[in-house]
């Protein structure tokens, strides 16, 4: 695995330093979001060549990777204009093999919208709200109810004050029942528009997934149906970007981008003595 880097901030001009894999949360703070960031990584490699190892991907069995959130927006606005996804800097050398993820990911949360072959700044965001597999929400003055952050337990589907929910079934069977109905629900613009999130609701979230496989041989995005690509024969070193942002109206830019403020962002990238790969 390349030696990686990554941090965090309230936008990509204000970033620090994330220990990855510590149960440190780094804190995230500005006009528009008050929170704190936790990064974990199954055989992350850091900057000195140390692989720094986390029980949570004992506890959270099949995860390979983990961008978790807690925090408050300060600023009253609609869970559809919350967006969570990827920006980049600059073209994608190979749009078509981010576009085969991008098909499955699409599968699996219908809400994502995306422009990858954009000539400038390609971009896939999502309703917060809808795309976030694993989703708390909690009003300020539950204090005994929010959970530690980073938590010594996963993150699991909370949110009966955005959707009631009516299954009667094991614990891990109403995670998962909970999780699929708040995406399901969430589908509709409508729906998200009703809820309003600000100073008062605390949310907890954690982004995880298993696609990418981290070792010391490079990184490996896995698909359905045995599909898999070393991504480090593709990666030309732009730093991948993850972001919590605004939505704008369609058509319309802030500053010649397709989407409004940030709220929060983490970006991974290459430690800067890491080599890159000649283009092929």
């Amino acid at each position: 695995m390349p030696r990686l880097r990554v941090s965090a901030g309230p936008s990509f001009e204000q970033l620090q330093p994330v220990e990855v894999n510590t149960d440190k949360a780094t804190p995230v703070s500005s006009e528009e979001f008050e929170g704190q960031v936790a990064v974990y990584i199954k055989g992350f490699i850091d900057e000195n060549g140390r692989v720094e190892h986390s029980n949570y991907f004992e506890k959270r069995k099949g995860v390979t990777w983990s961008i978790q959130v807690q925090g408050r927006f300060l600023q009253r606005r609609s869970a559809d204009d919350i967006l969570f996804g990827n920006t980049f800097e600059r073209p994608l050398r190979h749009p078509w093999l981010i576009g085969t993820a991008l098909k499955f990911m699409h599968y699996i949360d219908p809400s994502l919208e995306h422009d990858l072959t954009s000539c400038t700044k390609p971009w896939a965001l999502a309703p917060l709200v809808a795309t976030m597999p694993h989703l708390m929400h909690h009003p300020t003055h539950e204090t005994h109810h929010i959970p530690q952050f980073p938590s010594s337990q996963p993150i699991t589907d909370h949110t009966p004050s955005l959707i009631s929910h009516h299954h009667h079934k094991g614990k891990e069977g109403k995670a998962k029942a909970n999780f699929s109905k708040r995406r399901s629900h969430f589908q509709n613009p409508a729906k998200r528009k009703e809820v309003m999130l600000g100073p008062e609701d605390v949310i907890t979230a954690d982004f995880c997934y298993d696609f990418l496989n981290f070792s010391a041989d490079g990184i490996v995005l896995r698909l359905p149906g045995g599909i898999s690509f070393d991504l480090m024969r593709y990666w030309d070193g732009q730093p991948v970007r993850f972001q919590c942002c605004e939505r704008i109206p369609k058509g319309e830019t802030v500053d010649g981008l397709p989407w409004g403020r940030v709220f929060w962002c983490v970006v991974i990238e290459l430690a800067e003595d890491a080599p890159v790969l000649e283009k092929i």
